[in-house]
């Protein structure tokens, strides 16, 4: 669904690009065209050439010009084909062939940034085959323009701090989260399989989610669901069997749009065994004094010491062995990231996912985690399923 020209957004990359006296930005990545555009590609082979003053050119695959008609805030589109007789190269150099002809045209050479770094690949709307650049890809602007510089930490400056749109786009993928929960406490049963419970919120959310409230055109899930002594992070969710009176831990992305949120909700089939109900209680108590210190001016670094230092006095020293705190947005992990041997402060209107976790030597524990928008008062908790998911659990 169209979305109105984010003025704020654009006007802050534009204000970012004047400082360093870019030309015009070059991407490819689908998260910074999404950012860029609001056109979401179906592959990644597109590009748009966003200059510091004018209109953008969105470069796309002739099957989409509906789709970048539809959504995109540009009218300057151009196409390429996906298959062409008379070229055998992967249709993202024809894309590159273009992108490199509109900057020459367009006077745009002297000093272009592109995307040199780009420390993890974003999803495109198709979802699952991710589209590699290589060296070539990179070397043909330096063969055209003054200067090539990197894209990347102006993107990531511009991308950390949220406008009201994009916390709006954010907000609906969170809702269909918590739906998709619900729809899942209500139909969990034990002794299902791990995977049956995943495909029921993957399900749901690509079901109910797409066109949800005329607003979304896309929405699609990715779960990790572990259940009982299968919880163990960075494990792929199996076949084993939902467990009675222990958690079923969710690791939860939901995308709408391009916008992405990143959550881990749990649910119990009964009571919880007293050494979860303990474990639980420690967690709580870690994340929420985690939560209460995520506000503006903050240090990042702190926040992950306090996460840490918290988790080790409950009796786990050394947990969890992912990071606790990070941005979220065009993708589900982006920066910022909170570690205490890097730097950079919270800032209002940033989104961060804070997650402690606690996993048990051969299986089991538990996580905790939701994004939180940094407000001038503190934070608000984005997605409304309940945290402590004893609530839930019929007495």
């Amino acid at each position: 669904m169209p979305w109105p020209v984010d003025t704020a957004k654009l006007d802050r990359v534009r204000a970012l690009m004047k400082a360093q006296d870019l030309s015009a930005l070059v991407c490819r990545a689908p998260d910074n065209i999404l950012y860029l555009t609001n056109y979401w590609c179906m592959k990644g082979y597109d590009a748009v050439v966003f200059p510091r003053e004018g209109e953008p050119t969105l470069i796309t695959l002739e099957p989409q010009l509906n789709d970048a008609r539809r959504n995109s805030w540009t009218s300057d589109i151009r196409l390429f084909k996906g298959y062409d007789e008379r070229d055998p190269r992967p249709p993202n150099f024809r894309a590159l062939d273009m992108a490199l002809a509109v900057l020459k045209e367009r006077g745009l050479t002297d000093k272009v940034g592109i995307e040199l770094t780009n420390h993890t690949q974003a999803a495109d709307r198709m979802v699952g085959e991710p589209t590699v650049y290589s060296q070539p890809y990179f070397d043909a602007f330096r063969k055209i323009s003054g200067q090539v510089v990197d894209a990347m930490p102006l993107l990531i400056e511009a991308r950390a701090i949220k406008t009201p749109q994009e916390i709006e786009r954010m907000r609906l993928a969170n809702e269909l989260a918590a739906l998709a929960m619900e729809h899942c406490r209500q139909n969990m049963r034990p002794g299902m399989k791990e995977s049956e419970v995943g495909a029921m919120f993957e399900g749901f959310v690509h079901g109910v989610g797409v066109g949800y409230q005329g607003k979304v055109e896309m929405a699609r899930a990715f779960t990790l669901v572990w259940s009982g002594p299968g919880i163990a992070t960075f494990t792929a969710t199996g076949n084993r069997p939902i467990q009675e009176h222990e958690p079923t831990l969710f690791e939860i992305w939901v995308c709408v749009d391009g916008y992405w949120n990143d959550l881990t909700k749990n649910l119990s089939p009964g009571r919880l065994t007293p050494r979860y109900e303990k474990l639980l209680d420690l967690l709580l108590s870690v994340f929420n004094e985690a939560v209460a210190f995520a506000r503006d001016g903050a240090s990042l670094p702190e926040l992950d010491r306090l996460i840490r230092a918290r988790i080790a006095e409950g009796g786990y020293p050394g947990q969890p062995s992912h990071p606790v705190c990070h941005g979220v947005g065009a993708r589900a992990h982006e920066p910022p990231y909170a570690h205490q041997a890097g730097t950079g402060t919270i800032r209002r209107n940033m989104v961060l996912a804070i997650e402690p976790g606690i996993y048990w030597e051969g299986g089991g524990g538990l996580r905790l985690e939701d994004d939180f928008l940094i407000t001038a008062a503190g934070s608000e908790k984005l997605c409304t399923f309940p945290d402590d998911f004893r609530v839930l659990i019929p007495s």
